[in-house]
């Protein structure tokens, strides 16, 4: 957790972020360690799981069959790089409202997922032996929950360490300061991960905050912040590993500033194109993390291409079939409005 900003840092200079795995899919950094070919292997199946959800769920939502949808695109190894570095057997997780890869691997099953993009409120229930909370669409409201959750178990002696997401929008709202603060004083095992992708809907980060990195907020806590490349799943979970390391032996939080791009749209409501230029997308996509983790693993030998297409069927058959479970399933009533709000 050494790579702090230097004073001087030029706008759009990102020569201060963590990076092990660079644009083209090689090893930036020899020094530091890569993650073992088992993670490598699950973290691309996650990422293609998450792709095809994506196109799913759009699609599903052109047609008028599936309600408001914000996909991962591009965010996919900010997201899947710091969950592979806890284990949800132990671990919290708090996501904010795209971390479908995060909460699907920590045990929320995809029919599940579907049920609450359709609004089946009772199939759509998190199952309760998985540490998790639900999606969160109030800006940044789930982070004094995930400080809590942490205090809790430090308080209870529970090993698990809490897992929080927050964008870099949340950064601008009082809960995400509050939340912060909270959690130095006490020292929670508490991992932060802001995902900047650039964009609060369509405000820029730079019409948010003049800080150079998001993470430096984390030293007016009195705990480690870390910047790295967002697209460089390596990164992320390095980071994320050394994170969790520090938080199980009660050296307290760290706060990760995963930066990269929403390739996508904000939420399927959203017409990007109003204000993003379009050389600017094609720009982000050139440094696409999928397809530099793909390059990696197949130049280490750990995939083919075979095996990739093959894999790609398969997500996309587990995806439509757990669309289909979803949809049969009942439909609430208006009595669901009462359910689990009053005790008669």
């Amino acid at each position: 957790m050494t790579h702090d900003w230097v004073p001087g840092r030029a706008a759009g200079d990102d020569s201060d972020l963590l990076q092990i795995l660079g644009p083209d899919g090689q090893v930036t950094r020899r020094d530091l360690p890569c993650p073992g070919d088992d993670v490598v292997r699950e973290a691309l199946r996650l990422m293609l799981l998450s792709r095809a959800l994506d196109e799913k769920c759009i699609r599903l939502h052109r047609q008028g069959r599936l309600g408001l949808y914000a996909p991962v695109l591009g965010q996919e190894a900010a997201v899947v790089g710091s969950h592979l570095a806890i284990d949800p057997a132990v671990d919290w997780l708090v996501p904010a409202s795209r971390e479908q890869p995060a909460m699907l691997r920590h045990g929320w099953p995809l029919d599940r997922l579907f049920a609450s993009l359709l609004g089946r409120i009772e199939a759509a229930r998190i199952p309760d032996d998985v540490r998790m909370l639900p999606r969160q669409q109030a800006i940044a409201t789930q982070l004094p929950h995930a400080v809590g959750i942490a205090w809790a178990s430090s308080i209870r002696r529970r090993e698990g360490v809490t897992l929080a997401y927050c964008g870099d929008g949340a950064t601008s709202e009082g809960d995400f300061h509050e939340a912060c603060n909270l959690a130095g004083v006490m020292g929670v095992a508490l991992v932060l991960v802001i995902i900047n992708n650039q964009y609060a809907i369509s405000t820029p980060v730079s019409k948010q905050t003049r800080a150079p990195r998001l993470a430096d907020r984390a030293r007016g806590y009195g705990f480690p912040g870390v910047a790295v490349d967002g697209n460089d799943l390596f990164a992320v979970y390095e980071a994320t590993r050394q994170a969790v390391e520090r938080a199980r032996t009660g050296q307290g939080p760290t706060m990760i500033e995963a930066v990269t791009y929403r390739i996508g749209f904000h939420n399927t409501s959203d017409n990007s194109s109003l204000y993003r230029e379009p050389g600017e997308v094609a720009e982000a996509r050139q440094r696409d993390p999928v397809a530099r983790l793909t390059t990696y693993a197949v130049t280490a030998g750990l995939v083919d291409r075979d095996t990739l297409d093959a894999q790609e069927n398969e997500v996309r058959a587990e995806v439509d079939a757990a669309f289909e479970r979803a949809s049969s399933y009942p439909a609430p009533g208006p009595e669901e409005a009462f359910r689990h709000v009053f005790a008669d």
